[in-house]
């Protein structure tokens, strides 16, 4: 599996060109799938047309200044500013079409390419909602640990007890305060361990068995571990010393897993499309001075012979 460190250093050149545009133009993909509802609440009615609030909870998720299905509403900061920033696009837009400019072939072709562009974006967002799973994600970010800590040496302690509720009741109990080598020596089962205040001593997190990897890469050093299951019960897991830097926790990592994840299904999609397609390219015409400066090929017709004269006038040699 593609692993999302090559992508940090270059993955993007093995993905076509228009993919990559059409992932900017897009944006990150949402961490969260939380789509905003469009409802008939009215924002704003400019000359007849109407802004609805959906409208300015969307364009506020895709600016980034809110977390997609957080609700804003009149009176918040972000959500006046977008409106007001919609009213004006709204108002230049009216008067555009009082001047006729939507008329014009030319931008008729632009504002298909808008509409391309905003479907484009549609298809993303759709494709990271069916396609890139939280088993996937999850699958990517131990891949990424296991290559992070590598060299890690970290030294760890731990609570082990047969029961999910007796390891839950300890957890909170330590979050209220109360001292963690204290509830080894009263609680834990691993005898082993019990009299070293629960001390594994400095282990390699790789060589751990699951899922003690993946705990001990999202617990930094002095802190506690909710609780976990092994072969051997429930844990909860201290991490008192690590001797070189920790990896990033799964949350800060995957906005990148989502955006390689996002790419790696795009690429797919986009190969099949164009397999399946027929594409015919423009060619530069052969009079420079025509107004039309580029032509689509006859597909019936049969390519020239290669001994064909050079159509280009002299002095234009590549």
């Amino acid at each position: 599996m593609p692993k999302l460190m090559a992508f940090r250093a270059g993955i993007r050149p093995l993905v076509a060109a228009s993919l990559v545009a059409l992932i900017c133009a897009c944006g990150a993909p949402p961490a969260e799938e939380t789509p905003v509802q469009v409802d008939g609440a009215v924002a704003a009615i400019v000359n007849g047309d109407r802004i609805y609030v959906s409208d300015v909870e969307l364009e506020a998720v895709a600016r980034g200044l809110v977390s997609p299905g957080q609700k804003i509403g009149p009176g918040n900061a972000d959500y006046d500013a977008v409106l007001g920033q919609l009213i004006e696009e709204t108002l230049m837009a009216q008067e555009a079409i009082r001047r006729g400019l939507d008329k014009d072939p030319t931008s008729q072709r632009r504002l298909a390419r808008a509409r391309d562009r905003i479907l484009g974006n549609l298809l993303v967002e759709s494709v990271v909602a069916a396609e890139v799973t939280e088993t996937d994600i999850e699958a990517m970010y131990k891949a990424q640990v296991s290559l992070q800590q590598d060299d890690d040496q970290v030294l760890v302690a731990h609570i082990l007890v047969p029961t999910e509720e007796e390891a839950q009741e300890l957890f909170e109990r330590i979050r209220e305060g109360e001292n963690f080598d204290s509830l080894v020596a009263s609680h834990s089962q691993d005898s082993a361990t019990r009299m070293e205040k629960g001390s594994l001593g400095y282990v390699s997190p790789n060589d751990e068995p699951e899922p003690f990897p993946v705990v001990i890469a999202n617990t930094g050093v002095g802190e506690v571990s909710p609780p976990f299951q092994s072969a051997d019960g429930w844990h909860i897991l201290k991490v008192k010393d690590r001797r070189s830097k920790p990896p990033q926790t799964r949350e800060e990592m995957r906005p990148e897993i989502v955006t390689f994840l996002t790419f790696e299904q795009m690429a797919k999609l986009i190969r099949r499309l164009k397999a399946e397609a027929k594409v015919l390219r423009g060619e530069p015409a052969l009079d420079e001075s025509s107004t039309t400066p580029y032509r689509l090929p006859d597909s019936d017709a049969e390519a020239p012979p290669e001994e064909a004269s050079d159509p280009r006038p002299p002095g234009t040699e590549l």
